[in-house]
């Protein structure tokens, strides 16, 4: 039996230096882990030891037209740390990096998508994130979003509370999704 697929897509946040934080667990619950990043969250992560852990290279651009894809397709998304820019992007449907093209092409193929944002109180009180978490969520993305999920800090400061960022509430999600309890 083939391990279930599941893209970890790594938006440019302080988090995403700890994603081996995510991936370690997801392997340990029977999932094939592929990590993709936006241009900008690269040069937050270690490529090379992610590609060690997970056995796939990181991918960050599109592959040259006529191509074969270097990894399998997904069965499952996690957009983890998500940045305020990613979701807004997301959000209006644009697809100017691979990372935004797999999210907006995995609610059109109704694939499970978890998103756990990142950011600051004053991003987060900008109207069009708001929207947008909104927006996602009744196209059936489970955005994990809120007081209850991570509490907001202020601008600055993000980096001090990566402690308290829940990596594994998106896999608790995904098994609330696929048993029925989202």
């Amino acid at each position: 039996m083939t391990a279930r697929v599941l893209y970890v897509i790594v938006c440019a946040a302080p988090p995403a230096r700890e994603v081996a934080r995510l991936v370690r667990p997801a392997q340990e619950r029977g999932w094939d882990v592929c990590v993709l990043t936006t241009p900008s969250a690269r040069r937050f992560v270690d490529v090379a030891a992610l590609e060690r852990i997970t056995g796939h290279p990181v991918r960050t651009d599109y592959k040259e037209p006529g191509t074969p894809d270097v990894l399998p397709p997904p069965d499952a998304v996690i957009v983890a740390p998500a940045t305020v820019n990613t979701m807004n992007k997301w959000g209006a449907g644009i697809c100017d990096t691979l990372a935004l093209g797999i999210l907006v092409e995995g609610i059109g193929k109704e694939l499970p998508i978890v998103a756990l944002p990142f950011t600051n109180r004053a991003h987060a009180a900008h109207p069009a994130f708001a929207e947008n978490v909104g927006r996602l969520r009744s196209w059936g993305v489970t955005v994990l979003f809120g007081p209850d999920v991570y509490p907001l800090h202020d601008p600055g400061v993000g980096s001090d509370h990566l402690d308290q960022y829940p990596w594994t509430m998106t896999l608790d999600a995904l098994e609330d999704r696929a048993a029925g309890r989202d």
